[in-house]
């Protein structure tokens, strides 16, 4: 099977390595120089154990039309580009989008490809440099199929290892719901504090601040009420206790975050439903003055 991955970001790499371990033809998706390309490349996983792993990368500058799964792993800021880029790739390969948040869903289920599955990512990556990642905090990979013919992704589950377990779900939006809801607690309050997750609940004050935050959510989208547990953000803040949210390695490296799609895109699903959200309001406000600042750190 060949599996091509856009974007050589900490979860593409992570996923690039695990895949092709279990005999896929993996090919990464950037861009690069012929010369680069000719390059004898390989790429080093430090593994959860703390042991070193190094695989075999191929590169390519750019989608094909040999394909049997495309992975889209880039943050939701660069998707527009990556639309444009797929325009001339056949319908027929199912695609499999692994962003943050729920701002990429609808625009996802607009393209002309025929089948469309989602991703929610429960581990942490660390890319230390340009061709070494590190498997941080252990979580499973969720799938959803959201559009087309759910076969042409099942082949995912033999894929799955103890290492990177990989589950299907039934409903992608509600996946996605979830994950998002998540996020809305660690990501912006580490981001704010510049501290790493697991101080979110060792910290009185700070662990405080997420119940009150989980009651604010919870009465929101009442929904998630049997579903959704505190405890689920307690054990997450745990598994990844020495891990750095995403959204505070951007903060760092003075990027843009994935606010808007994470905790925007939940207060719009609030706002839908005629309720407000004033502490998850209150964090995307203040992410977003940082943002326009244009600190340096």
């Amino acid at each position: 099977m060949r599996i091509e991955i856009i974007g050589a970001g900490a979860v593409g790499l992570l996923l690039a390595s695990y895949f092709t371990e279990k005999k896929m033809d993996v090919f990464i998706v950037r861009k690069t120089s012929k010369q680069e390309m000719n390059l004898d490349f390989k790429y080093i996983r430090t593994n959860l154990d703390q042991s070193i792993t190094t695989i075999q990368g191929k590169y390519i500058s750019a989608v094909s039309n040999k394909a049997d799964l495309i992975i889209v792993a880039v943050k939701y800021g660069q998707l527009h580009e990556v639309y444009a880029s797929m325009e001339g790739v056949k319908t027929s390969i199912p695609v499999l989008f692994l962003q943050n948040g729920l701002a990429h869903y609808e625009e996802a289920l607009a393209l002309n490809m025929q089948h469309i599955a989602f991703c929610s990512i429960q581990f942490g990556a660390q890319k230390l440099s340009a061709n070494h990642v590190a498997h941080k905090g252990k979580g499973v990979m969720k799938v959803a199929v959201a559009k087309g013919d759910s076969d042409k992704f099942a082949f995912l589950e033999k894929l799955s290892s103890i290492q990177l377990p990989i589950i299907f779900e039934r409903d992608a939006e509600l996946m996605l719901m979830e994950k998002a809801l998540l996020n809305c607690f660690i990501n912006p309050l580490t981001a704010i504090l510049k501290v790493k997750n697991g101080q979110l609940i060792s910290d009185n004050s700070t662990f405080l601040l997420l119940k009150s935050l989980y009651s604010e959510i919870i009465f929101t989208f009442p929904q998630f009420e049997k579903t959704f547990q505190f405890d689920q953000v307690v054990a997450l803040c745990e598994q990844t206790a020495e891990n750095k949210s995403s959204m505070l390695a951007d903060r760092l490296a003075n990027r843009r975050t994935e606010i808007d799609t994470i905790a925007g895109a939940v207060l719009k699903k609030a706002e839908q439903n005629n309720k407000k959200m004033p502490i998850l309001q209150t964090l995307y406000l203040l992410v977003k003055a940082f943002e326009e600042s244009g600190e340096k750190t």
